[in-house]
């Protein structure tokens, strides 16, 4: 098993762990180092390990697209069941609770997306991002059918341009998730206001290079630091300041993969004055310095 495989196969070996805690597989982008640009699988090859069914879990850092072409089952997101079928999509956006139980030999692909490519790939203010953060069970177009097994095509090749044709093809497959999404909702259909945290996860898009406290943004969102930490315990595992700080993180991830602004200028944008405590804190929280980072990036991406 090669050493991406190996990655993928341990993140789904269930830590010795409070049972009635959501787990948090660590699949690949979600470690300091981003082995490859993306990763496409089939279906059948993860769930076989594990009997056709896995538990209930979340991604810090990772959105995923399935597309069945055969079999089916369910997928659960956030508690809600959906039954699954031949010709099906699945969006599991990130931090999304979600587990599967799929008919045995059931085929299709999984597309694994680190949110630092979603960053670079949707532009924020086209509504796309909107659509495709929310979980979606859909009929899958044959167009869509079509893109992904081109994907996983590129993914499996080592072709001159590899890394631009999987970025290309996963912003065409990403685009045609949100056009169906779109397509396939109700006319005159309720708009639901997201809770506390969606709302403050939209807040933090905004203010995160303005370095404000959480006790800022609880007075903003008319709520306590205190019942905003509880929140977000609860729905995500991470209090408050956590998720401030792994926003900034993902920024510095997206520029020091995307851009060739050198890590004072990315620390500068980020809103830090010292380019050294910006270190400081991308270490601790990655597990890299900046500068290791990219350079292992370039090198996994060579």
């Amino acid at each position: 098993m090669d050493r991406i495989g190996q990655n993928l196969h341990n993140s789904n070996m269930p830590e010795r762990r409070d049972p009635s805690q959501i787990q948090g597989y660590n699949l690949f982008g979600e470690t300091a180092e981003l082995p490859d640009v993306i990763h496409c699988e089939r279906i059948e090859t993860r769930s076989k390990l594990h009997n056709w069914e896995l538990k209930p879990h979340r991604h810090a850092r990772l959105h995923q697209v399935l597309v069945l072409q055969s079999g089916g089952g369910q997928a659960n997101m956030d508690g809600r069941v959906h039954a699954l079928g031949a010709d099906r999509f699945v969006n599991v956006p990130q931090g999304i609770v979600h587990g599967f139980g799929f008919v045995p030999g059931t085929q299709g692909w999984v597309l694994t997306i680190t949110v630092e490519l979603l960053d670079e790939l949707l532009p924020s203010g086209e509504g796309v991002r909107a659509v495709l953060n929310t979980p979606i069970v859909q009929p899958a177009i044959a167009e869509m059918k079509g893109t992904m097994q081109n994907v996983q095509q590129e993914f499996a090749g080592r072709a001159f341009a590899r890394a631009q044709m999987l970025r290309s093809l996963t912003g065409l497959l990403l685009g045609q998730v949100a056009r169906q999404a779109q397509t396939d909702v109700p006319t005159g259909a309720p708009h639901r206001p997201g809770g506390l945290v969606s709302r403050f996860e939209a807040l933090i898009d905004v203010e995160f290079r303005n370095q404000i406290r959480v006790a800022e943004y609880a007075r903003i969102l008319a709520v306590s630091p205190t019942h905003l930490n509880r929140v977000c315990k609860k729905e995500t595992g991470r209090v408050a300041s956590m998720l401030v700080r792994d926003r900034v993180l993902r920024e510095a991830r997206r520029q020091l993969i995307f851009t060739n602004l050198s890590v004072s200028q990315i620390a500068y944008e980020l809103g830090y004055s010292d380019p050294a405590h910006f270190s400081r804190v991308f270490s601790v929280g990655v597990g890299s310095s900046p500068r290791a980072f990219r350079q292992n990036t370039d090198q996994n991406r060579a």
